[in-house]
């Protein structure tokens, strides 16, 4: 291949089946969600193992003492168990559901928000030595793409089971204002998990957690932020509980 040309040519683009990922991705959780009952809760403990299965490699990665590796695999055990507990706990009948789709409504809002805004704000890197990609722009986009998203979510839910929507706000469950700032807790400490997530790459000297999914990496590069959303939660719950009793 002549010398001159070969510096022209690009790798190809992954865009493509990084888009059939995410489609199957969804399909996959929207369906469960859907149905709801063991389907749901199958699906959370499956991705929970994978998920867990990925924290170990990671831990193995940088944690070279018997005791470091116990210590780390038992919090990455109640991490993400404590997450998936959460999850189930949150779509069991007396919740209907709609917590869990809350959850997960809101991290996609975040990722989405802070991916637009990232890309066409820029600007000043939050990390860069642990996620460089990461910007402030894109967490403020993030924290207002989740509050957006678990507005909409709410109102087609409470519309959907016979809401008024024409009485203004009063036919959203926790108010405009409540979800918005639900939003953007949920959306900070989504980006808590992401960072933490890849603090543990860095660590380990590996770019993703995993190849189950093409052109995305593992699935905890894929839940670091609901696994970070749902286990917050999780203790949230369990706190006032036992402040309850």
């Amino acid at each position: 291949m002549n010398d001159k040309v070969a510096p022209l040519l690009k790798p190809r683009s992954d865009l493509g089946i990084r888009t059939l990922s995410s489609v199957a991705m969804m399909s996959v959780a929207i369906i469960a969600i859907w149905l709801g009952g063991y389907v749901f809760i199958g699906l959370v403990i499956a991705v929970g193992l994978c998920v867990f299965f990925e924290f170990t490699k990671l831990v193995l990665g940088f944690a070279h003492s018997p005791q470091a590796r116990i210590f780390w695999l038992l919090g990455g055990l109640t991490y993400v168990g404590l997450a998936c507990f959460t999850l189930i706990l949150f779509s069991a009948p007396f919740f209907g559901m709609t917590p869990a789709i809350l959850l997960i409504a809101g991290v996609i809002g975040t990722d989405i928000g802070a991916y637009f805004a990232g890309r066409s704000i820029g600007g000043a890197k939050i990390s860069p030595r642990i996620s460089p990609s990461k910007t402030w722009s894109g967490l403020f986009g993030g924290i207002i793409g989740a509050g957006l998203m678990m507005v909409v979510i709410q109102a087609g839910i409470y519309a959907f089971r016979g809401g008024n929507a024409g009485d203004g706000d009063a036919y959203l469950a926790y108010g405009w204002a409540g979800l918005m700032l639900t939003g953007a807790a949920l959306a900070l400490v989504a980006q808590m998990g992401d960072f933490f997530e890849s603090w543990m790459k860095r660590r380990a000297g590996v770019k993703d957690s995993g190849r189950l999914i093409p052109g995305h990496g593992g699935l905890f590069d894929r839940t670091d932020g609901l696994i970070a959303v749902a286990f917050a939660a999780g203790v949230i719950t369990l706190f006032q509980n036992v402040a309850g009793c």
